[in-house]
């Protein structure tokens, strides 16, 4: 069987240098070996970590079933060097690492709200309003030149006359438009049919992006950040934030905290998490808003083997969430059975929910949802 990766989840960190990226990078991946030093372009290469995705669902149904192996989903994190002005025309370390940003489901965009004497900031001030401009803006000139080269290359299709030619060839002269108006790709509003003729384009400002403020500790706990208005859940700014005057949510981390985090405990994390007044860690926060973002939602496979969360799109039919575990498992889809965790828990596994008709047997049509518990039956 070939194992199917399309849902590898990669969110690509960015950041002007000095901005607390390779920071947040070593504070989320324990252990990496990324190196945070205080100058720009000390991250030659992206650092890669993978890690998991916190889901409280997973240890019951793993006691339930008794599995050998409990398997989380997980979520890449790619440590890209800093940007600067001019990096779409080769300054810094120019197109390089644009290109890296390419192969992300989604771009982390760390913004410097702390202050600190001893970290200089490239453009020496702190304006997160600003880097954010800076950023976006090398962003959109690199899917400029990218749009332009592919228009240019449309024109002998154009003239043989195929229809996905002239969809791709509106739906770039809208993008193009938006672009060229210093707004982002993902703005334009492009009709199906375009949006599959320029599927693959990989444009950079088509992906989501997840602005992470990253704060001191003082900022943090009192919930005062310049530019920024805290709402009720204290992690996650409300819309309309002062900094981009869009409706962009900025999930909220000290990387100097979330450093500090790591060399504790579970029970030292817990009581130092309640002493700040903060419900859960940053990382916690920044993989729950990026599946948000993303669309994303977890099922899983539970058994004496093992338990296992699967990460799909909200929306997935059954066939496709099957294709998450296996491409043959789509093509040979039967059918599957479903029940919802909380009622494989409370029934004490499968047996138990099927003598109480809790296991209902789904066809190709079934959306899957959050939460289920799922066996699939398949033609090998």
């Amino acid at each position: 069987m070939t194992t199917n990766n399309f849902m590898s989840l990669k969110i690509g960190i960015v950041g002007l240098p000095n901005v607390g990226k390779s920071t947040l990078f070593n504070a989320l991946v324990k252990g990496s070996k990324a190196e945070a030093a205080n100058y720009p372009f000390c991250t030659i290469e992206p650092n890669v970590g993978v890690v998991e995705v916190p889901d409280e669902r997973l240890t019951p149904l793993t006691d339930i079933s008794k599995s050998q192996k409990t398997i989380p989903a997980v979520v890449e994190f790619i440590d890209i060097a800093g940007l600067v002005r001019g990096a779409s025309k080769g300054e810094g370390l120019g197109n390089k690492f644009l290109a890296h940003i390419r192969e992300c489901d989604a771009i982390g965009m760390v913004v410097r709200f702390f202050e600190d004497t001893d970290v200089t900031h490239v453009e020496n001030k702190i304006d997160p309003a600003e880097d954010i401009k800076t950023i976006e803006t090398e962003l959109q000139l690199a899917d400029i030149s990218t749009v332009e080269k592919r228009l240019f290359s449309l024109e002998k299709e154009l003239k043989a006359g195929s229809a996905e030619s002239k969809f791709a060839h509106t739906g770039l002269q809208k993008i193009k438009d938006e672009l060229y108006a210093g707004k982002n790709a993902r703005e334009a509003d492009l009709s199906d049919q375009e949006k599959g003729a320029l599927k693959g384009l990989n444009l950079m400002t088509q992906k989501p992006i997840l602005y992470i403020a990253n704060c001191s500790e003082e900022q943090l706990t009192s919930g005062v950040i310049p530019g920024l208005t805290r709402n009720l859940d204290k992690k996650v700014m409300d819309p309309g934030s002062q900094v981009t005057g869009r409706d962009d949510n900025f999930v909220v981390i000290s990387a100097k905290i979330e450093a500090e985090l790591n060399e504790l405990s579970e029970s030292e994390k817990a009581e130092y998490l309640e002493t700040l007044g903060v419900k859960d860690t940053g990382l916690n926060e920044l993989i729950k808003q990026a599946y948000k973002t993303l669309g994303l939602i977890t099922y899983f496979t539970s058994g004496e083997k093992e338990t296992r969360a699967w990460t799909i799109h909200r929306g997935d039919t059954a066939p496709i969430a099957a294709g998450a575990i296996h491409t043959d498992f789509t093509r040979g889809f039967i059918a599957a059975e479903v029940v919802s965790w909380a009622d494989f828990y409370a029934q004490g596994g499968w047996s138990g929910a099927r003598t109480h008709g809790l296991v209902r047997t789904e066809g190709k049509t079934y959306v899957v949802r959050d939460g289920d518990v799922i066996v699939f039956r398949f033609n090998n």
